[in-house]
């Protein structure tokens, strides 16, 4: 029984690599079960019996590409969640280049993140949403820096405000869109935007 279970777990984790992949190379549209199941050596069926569908497999994709970005996130400001008003814009900026390096490394994977649509009817698990919202302590501590005397509520809404502007900034420019900031001038304006908004903020408190 150990060791069926144990097959099993690895079969398993070679599925979500090679979906994992799939997506990095083709992105999104590229993942095709059939293939996936010639990969790891099982019959299409028994994809299903690994995970409860396809949308599962993509956000334990989507887990394994979370947990590089956390890993990133907290090189960039020393593993702490903790920070003091002298240096929290300094933080904020090491942390939103951080997530735009990650971007334009991890292109596919980083789109399927918010590209994905749950089939209909189905909703996001609880793991996969408390995973996302883990990745929001990076940015409130600094936020707690600058504005001390903010709730909690308030520093969630403007962590995802913070959050909407700079992932705004960085989509459109790595889509290189029409109206986006050109590629090589993404980094420089993401940090004017952010120094910007860490001045009004500390100005506030």
């Amino acid at each position: 029984m150990v060791k069926t279970t144990e097959r099993r777990e690895r079969q398993r984790e070679a599925l979500i690599m090679a979906a994992e992949g799939a997506i990095a190379e083709k992105g999104l549209s590229g993942l095709k079960a059939r293939d996936l199941a010639n990969e790891v050596g099982c019959a299409l069926g028994a994809i299903y019996n690994l995970v409860a569908d396809m949308d599962e497999l993509v956000l334990r994709v989507g887990s394994r590409t979370l947990a590089r970005l956390d890993s990133a996130l907290a090189q960039a400001t020393d593993g702490s969640c903790s920070t003091s008003s002298g240096d929290a814009t300094n933080t904020l900026v090491a942390i939103a280049k951080t997530y735009c390096a990650f971007a334009r490394e991890n292109l596919q994977l980083w789109r399927t993140l918010f590209e994905h649509r749950m089939a209909e009817g189905a909703v996001v698990p609880e793991w996969a949403i408390s995973e996302q919202m883990t990745m929001f302590r990076y940015i409130l501590a600094p936020l707690r820096a600058l504005q001390p005397q903010a709730s909690e509520p308030e520093l969630m809404l403007l962590s995802r405000t913070l959050f909407s502007a700079v992932h705004g900034i960085v989509m459109l420019g790595l889509e290189e869109k029409l109206i986006a900031v050109p590629p090589a001038e993404l980094d420089g304006q993401i940090e004017a935007i952010v120094r910007a908004l860490g001045k009004a903020l500390k100005q506030e408190a």
